[in-house]
């Protein structure tokens, strides 16, 4: 139950017959009660009235009975403060699993390594995020679509197989030692980069050969992918995988299409576009290169035919590409020029998830002390080092990633993100399993909520945020709001199990309270989950 919004509808007839006209109530959380609307502030000037005057008007015609009592505060706000009756009969009443009333297609582009290179920090929190992201829309009924967009196909490619025919298949069970013993060959042998430039165009050519060769090194890097997503405990999966070379047929469509819309012109030898908006650092538009000058494709058209793709041909509605910030530019422009094709009709949008770099403790970037990315099966092989099981450790590390702003840069810090206190994802599992241990301690099963505390009364009303929380997220993608969320509730938790006695309580009380405990643990289990991070009964 959204009470914000039921408040605000309460006080919004009440509002609309003092102004004179619909108002916005402006109901927001407040530390003085549990919500607080300031609307009456600025209908003062509106009505030459002092505020304090009209608040009390509002609050002598407003609905609340059986829901919230209200008085005026301060220079004219109103505090709102809602009923326990109120709040315990929104707890007694069964758990629904909501779902939303517009369901959608959502496709979401997220993690995306590059074949023969493994995964490393780099990839965390487009992997970490984008899988949230996910499971909060599946939650709420939406059919999601994964899309890892491989790195898979390209120039490099031919540098790679030409390594691979020569037997260096011996070094594949290491995927950045092969790519860079190809990399060492490459600019240090003149010979074999001419063979590995021919490659590449056998490759696109469709030579069998060159063909299987291709084919090991995705295969053996897929398994190791998916080893780590295992291990991660994300939902992706071998289906999940969409390379780039998936789109490669449709992209002589992508250029004679947007060509034949009066949308490119050659530009350098290339085939561009010149979306409106996007001025260059002379002033002039900037180029989206959709055909390089040597008759090859890049981001720009691969983006625009899997975007084509995904709307027109898996029916999206809503298409979220979970990538870090430095691409903002490129995807503005790529979802500029397919609005301007017709690919994102009304009713269909496509949103960049972006979010900052992964830095260590001194706010530089997370590298191995040779300068290198740290490869994300090591990073799991640390938290299970140094956490007490790999719960604990991999909740850890996505969680302090999840409880940040996506848009910040997030700090690697395994002290902080390992605490058992504060805000971190062990002390969330240590409470949802102090709660099961003490419902299994008790023995006996719950009743009706009953609330007649005030750290009932705080716990009660931040559980009945959870839904309209993770309503929101699937909405905004700020999914630090889900994790604070949870943190809170959490800590209302603590203060209602130091000040509220359960085993010791008399009958009824101590069976409310218990009532309670369980929606809480309920509520921690589900959050967590969506966080895409386990809930253990013990630790």
């Amino acid at each position: 139950m959204n009470l914000e919004a039921l408040l605000a509808g309460r006080l919004a007839a009440a509002l609309a017959a003092v102004a004179g006209e619909p108002v916005d109530p402006q109901v927001r959380r407040s530390q003085h009660a549990d919500f607080q609307s300031g609307a009456a502030l600025p209908l003062a000037r509106t009505l030459r009235r002092p505020p304090r005057e009209i608040a009390a008007d509002v609050v002598a015609r407003a609905d609340l009975a059986g829901v919230a009592r209200a008085e005026v505060a301060g220079p004219g706000f109103v505090n709102l403060t809602l009923d326990d009756g109120f709040l315990g009969d929104r707890l007694n009443e069964p758990w629904r699993q909501p779902r939303t009333p517009d369901p959608q297609t959502v496709v979401i582009d997220y993690s995306a390594p590059n074949v023969a290179k493994d995964l490393h920090v780099g990839h965390l929190r487009s992997t970490v995020i984008g899988d949230a992201a996910a499971r909060v829309l599946e939650w709420l009924g939406h059919d999601v679509r994964r899309a890892n967009h491989l790195g898979d196909w390209g120039t490099p490619f031919g540098m790679l197989i030409e390594h691979l025919g020569d037997g260096g298949d011996a070094g594949i069970g290491d995927l950045t030692a092969f790519y860079r013993a190809a990399r060492t060959r490459f600019d240090a042998d003149p010979e074999f980069r001419d063979r590995a430039r021919r490659r590449v165009v056998t490759l696109q050519a469709g030579d069998p050969e060159s063909g299987k060769l291709w084919r090991t090194l995705v295969d053996e890097s897929q398994r190791r992918f998916l080893a780590v997503y295992d291990r991660l405990g994300v939902t992706l999966t071998g289906g999940d995988f969409v390379g780039e070379s998936a789109y490669n047929d449709l992209l002589p469509s992508v250029v004679a299409d947007l060509d034949a819309k009066g949308l490119l012109r050659v530009s350098d030898g290339a085939l561009c576009a010149f979306p409106a908006g996007f001025p260059g650092r002379d002033g002039r538009p900037q180029p989206l290169i959709v055909r390089k000058s040597d008759g090859g494709f890049g981001y720009a058209a691969t983006d625009l035919a899997a975007l084509r793709h995904r709307v027109g041909d898996l029916g999206a509605t809503r298409l979220l590409y979970v990538v870090g910030s430095p691409q903002r530019m490129h995807f503005a422009m790529v979802f500029a020029v397919a609005r301007a094709a017709g690919w994102l009709p009304d009713g269909v949008t496509a949103e960049h998830v972006a979010f900052g770099a992964v830095l260590g403790p001194d706010g530089k970037m997370f590298r191995s002390r040779s300068g290198d990315p740290v490869p994300l099966a090591a990073l799991l092989d640390e938290a299970d080092r140094r956490a007490t099981a790999p719960e604990i450790g991999i909740g850890a590390i996505k969680y302090a990633d999840l409880s940040a702003d996506r848009l910040s840069d997030s700090i690697f810090d395994w002290d902080r993100m390992l605490a058992p206190t504060g805000n971190t994802g062990p002390y969330l599992q240590y409470a949802h399993a102090r709660i099961r241990s003490l419902a299994e301690r008790v023995g006996e099963p719950p009743g009706r909520v009953l609330i007649t505390e005030p750290a009932e009364h705080t716990l009660a009303r931040e559980l009945l945020g959870f839904v309209p929380m993770v309503e929101r997220v699937a909405r905004t993608l700020e999914l630090h709001r889900l994790a604070g969320h949870l943190y809170a509730v959490a800590v209302a938790f603590s203060a209602f199990y130091e000040r509220c006695p359960v085993a010791r309580a008399e009958p009824e009380v101590r069976r409310s309270r218990l009532a309670l405990c369980e929606r809480t643990a309920r509520t921690l289990r589900e959050g967590l989950g969506l966080l895409g991070i386990a809930a253990p009964d013990r630790l």
